[in-house]
């Protein structure tokens, strides 16, 4: 097989198992990657945990209560503060400094989403965001960075 056929085999099998992806998420709840990985493996489907990671990232899904589903469900509202604002109001629980970063607790499961509606605000402060299922790790360059942000997420809730 030469390297073109290679390359046109692995575009074809990660468009069918994104699309089984697709279809798994919006027929029912899927409770977290293990999941689905395992519902995958029921239709064939034999993946990575890394390479469902990248699946999960490239097609914008992402993990809510409910389950995962695409980013523009998770977070409905056309503007980022608009979402951010929802998110923070519907996910956040406690915002916790620390030096320069903040850290972000939300019920299990809504870190996710609220990580992406951080994301999504492009703000210059932030260095970088990490999720996991109920903490959120927003890193900023200084204090005072940290402290802008945190500020307003803080005007966000009033």
């Amino acid at each position: 097989m030469n390297i073109q056929t290679a390359a046109g085999f692995v575009g074809i099998h990660k468009r069918m198992r994104q699309g089984q992806i697709l279809k798994l998420v919006e027929s029912e709840p899927v409770a977290n990657q293990d999941d689905l990985r395992r519902r995958l493996g029921g239709l064939g489907v034999r993946v990575t945990q890394a390479t469902l990671s990248r699946d999960l990232r490239e097609l914008k899904l992402v993990k809510t209560a409910e389950g995962y589903r695409p980013l523009g469900v998770a977070t409905e509202d056309p503007t980022p503060v608009a979402q951010l604002g929802r998110a923070l109001r519907e996910f956040l629980v406690e915002i916790r400094p620390a030096q320069n970063m903040l850290v972000l607790k939300t019920p299990p499961g809504g870190a996710q989403p609220l990580a992406a509606a951080v994301d999504g605000e492009h703000w210059k402060e932030v260095a970088g965001t990490l999720a996991g299922d109920d903490t959120v790790l927003i890193i900023t360059p200084t204090r005072a960075a940290r402290a802008a942000i945190q500020k307003r997420m803080e005007d966000l809730l009033r």
